[in-house]
C-alpha cells in the first residue's frame, strides 16, 4: 500500500514519495508534506526554469533562487516562472 500524505501543493491526501528529496529537516518535511505527484511537477518547473535562465545549479546564489522558487511554488504562491512562460489554454 502507497504512503499517503495531506499534500500542501493540491490540498488533498495523495500518495507520498518513496523516500526524502534530499537529507536533513527540510528534505523530511518535502516529505511529510508534499505529495509524489507535486514533487515530479516541481522537477518539470524546476527544469524549465533552469534552463531558460542559464543557472548554474553549483551556484549557491542559484539554489538558494531554487529553494525560494520551489517553496513559492510548492506552497502556491507566486514565483518566478520560466522567461517566456504562457499560461495552458483550458
Amino acid at each position: 500500500m502507497s504512503r499517503m500524505v495531506f499534500c500542501r501543493k493540491y490540498q488533498k491526501e495523495l500518495e507520498g514519495m518513496v523516500f526524502p528529496p534530499f537529507p536533513g529537516p527540510k528534505g523530511q518535511k518535502l516529505f511529510d508534506t508534499v505529495s509524489k505527484q507535486a514533487w515530479q511537477d516541481w522537477l518539470k518547473e524546476q527544469t524549465m526554469i533552469i534552463n531558460e535562465n542559464h543557472l548554474n545549479v553549483m551556484d549557491p546564489q542559484a539554489q538558494t533562487f531554487l529553494a525560494e522558487q520551489r517553496d513559492k511554488y510548492l506552497d502556491n504562491d507566486e514565483y518566478q516562472r520560466a522567461k517566456g512562460w504562457v499560461p495552458e489554454k483550458k
